[in-house]
């Protein structure tokens, strides 16, 4: 009596082996596409303000958030802290504050007022933009001293630009991404620096990218 095949011969074996190599490569490629789509999307919110900053300036003569002019120009809320300095050409309070009435604030609410940015042009929950990751965006002018910084350089030096913006949340492994992309590959010099977003402050100090945890969360500031 002949015998019964009760195995799977090595062409069968073979042939389902490559085809479970060709799901991961696909699942691996998607992953990738999706990290890159997250990565550029990051980039571009670094990038658009500029040109919220620019386009408003080009309008109306006037910084954002720090018009005097603001009632004739948009019919927004002129500043009031600090007071009397409405109009010095200068973004003034923390990227990160949550006072409505600090130029840094009312940016947003000048910029979407003048039909540049969209989001809601009222103070309140949920007011300041979010990144891709969920995390908070905000802008301030530069500043030489390294505690009223947003970060700070691996030489404990403020991070330079006339304007800094940060966005908080993004994990290490896009963190890197993005330093590659857009600056000089070193998460602690240049013009892009990242510090962890848990415990954050202002004038805390930029992290090594050896040293960045590609699953934690790390608030990202770009000088420009």
């Amino acid at each position: 009596m002949p015998r019964k095949q009760t195995g799977f011969t090595l062409i069968e074996i073979a042939i389902v082996l490559v085809i479970i190599g060709l799901l991961l490569g696909g699942i691996l490629k998607g992953q990738e596409l999706i990290n890159s789509a997250k990565v550029k999307n990051l980039a571009t919110d670094f990038k658009n303000i500029p040109v919220f900053i620019y386009g408003y300036q080009d309008k109306f003569r006037a910084l954002p958030g720090d018009d005097a002019g603001v009632a004739t120009h948009v019919t927004g809320t002129l500043a009031t802290t600090p007071a009397g300095k409405q109009g010095n050409g200068v973004i003034d309070g923390d990227w990160n504050s949550p006072t409505n009435t600090d130029e840094s604030y009312l940016f947003w609410q000048h910029v979407r007022l003048a039909g540049l940015a969209p989001g809601s042009t009222t103070p309140g929950s949920g007011y300041l933009p979010t990144n891709a990751a969920g995390g908070t965006i905000g802008i301030q002018s530069g500043t030489s001293t390294a505690a009223s910084s947003p970060v700070t350089d691996k030489d404990s030096k403020a991070i330079r630009g006339s304007y800094v913006i940060c966005s908080t949340g993004i994990l290490g492994k896009f963190v890197k991404q993005l330093d590659t992309q857009m600056d000089d590959g070193n998460t602690a010099t240049g013009s892009m620096l990242a510090t962890p977003t848990t415990g954050y402050k202002i004038g805390a100090a930029a992290t090594e990218t050896d040293k960045i945890d590609e699953a934690a969360p790390y608030t990202v500031c770009l000088g420009i």
